[in-house]
């Protein structure tokens, strides 16, 4: 079996125990990014799997929009990155509101 070269580890295990590898990450060019494909790019960034510049280019990222990402998880989980809750989540404090 061949294994090509990477920077970095192959996998990382995630504080829930759950292990995060590079098969589970989205392909490169991926352009349609459902909540649980943003998730997997999110966690890969914080744990180390892949660096934040990596992943912007790899993903064709803006700086603005992986930092939205990595904020509504931060702020309200996984749910704040599906489309439907978009407007619920984005730029508010959470009640709603803008800040």
């Amino acid at each position: 079996m061949y294994l090509k070269k990477v920077e970095g580890p192959r996998a990382v295990t995630l504080p829930d125990g759950t292990i995060l590898s590079r098969a589970d990450l989205p392909t490169q060019g991926t352009c349609r990014w459902v909540a649980s494909r943003k998730l997997a790019v999110v966690r890969g960034v914080l744990y180390g799997l892949l660096s934040r510049d990596d992943a912007l280019t790899k993903y064709d990222l803006s700086e603005e929009e992986f930092s939205e990402w990595v904020r509504a998880v931060s702020l309200h989980g996984e749910e704040a990155l599906k489309a439907t809750a978009l407007k619920l989540y984005r730029k508010t404090d959470g009640s709603g509101q803008d800040e």
